[in-house]
């Protein structure tokens, strides 16, 4: 609703049929449209969905309920991740979701708040019993998939050592599980907590894959970011916007620590 005064006179009438009629004229008003901001984001369950037209997801949420605070209106752009991960770091004023916050990106963008926690391990399918990972330099002597412009990428190159030659990369996480699931991929890259959608999606069950290597270095929280060089005045606005939802439940449950609490328990990586 908006608040505005309004100046109503009839000849005839008491002053409450005056009144009343200000009051109808008052919430008749339109309320005032938000300023539309793009979003970019890829296809990443349980926190970036897309389905029938609607993005939704945890992740999703947050970004809504900050972007409701900040008095504007999402208009999303789903894309492969390396897609929008180039739009969002050439084009000013677009918003990306959930991004990593690496060295090399942290001078590429402001970062207006965390949007997730995750604890990302190397898993197998459980049938593959010729795998056999006790340590990082082992994953050398197999194939492991991960996304085009992904921190995910990064660490393989730079911290694990992966040869080239055993590093295939594809457009999105959908489609590291599609060749994952089918056995073209040896180990990928993955959050227990994050795998149960394309589980589901291919017939499989936690049973089926076993997490063979948690690495503290895969631990991290994902950010809501924007370009550097973006509009000072929205990255303030988005800023604040932020600082007033991070009490919300909304934030809490996508950040909370007993989502990730035994996640390096070796029993764990075991079982499932």
């Amino acid at each position: 609703m908006v608040a505005v005064a309004v100046q109503v006179q009839i000849k005839t009438g008491s002053r409450l049929w005056w009144q009343n009629w200000g009051l109808l004229l008052l919430f008749m008003l339109p309320p005032l449209a938000a300023e539309p901001i793009r979003v970019v984001l890829e296809v990443s369950p349980p926190h970036q969905t897309f389905d029938n037209g609607q993005v939704a997801g945890l992740s999703t949420e947050v970004v809504e309920l900050m972007l409701q605070q900040a008095g504007l209106q999402p208009r999303y752009e789903v894309y492969p991740w390396a897609r929008a991960f180039r739009l969002a770091a050439s084009t000013p004023n677009v918003l990306i979701y959930n991004m990593a916050r690496t060295p090399e990106r942290e001078g590429q963008f402001d970062w207006i708040g965390k949007v997730a926690r995750y604890q990302f391990g190397l898993l197998k399918l459980t049938s593959r019993y010729d795998i056999k990972v006790q340590q990082l330099s082992d994953i050398h002597g197999y194939v492991v998939g991960a996304q085009r412009e992904d921190f995910a990428v990064e660490w393989l190159k730079n911290v694990a050592k992966q040869p080239a030659n055993r590093l295939q990369l594809q457009p999105d996480v959908v489609e590291t599980w599609r060749l994952f699931a089918k056995g073209k991929l040896d180990l990928m890259i993955d959050d227990p907590n994050a795998i149960q959608a394309m589980l589901d999606k291919h017939q499989l069950t936690r049973a089926d894959v076993q997490f063979v290597l948690f690495v503290p270095e895969l631990e991290l929280y994902s950010w809501i970011a924007i370009k550097k060089g973006s509009d000072p005045a929205l990255v303030l606005r988005l800023r604040q916007a932020y600082a007033q939802i991070e009490g919300s439940p909304q934030l809490q449950k996508v950040l909370r620590p007993e989502l990730t609490g035994t996640l390096t328990d070796p029993a764990f990586a075991q079982a499932h």
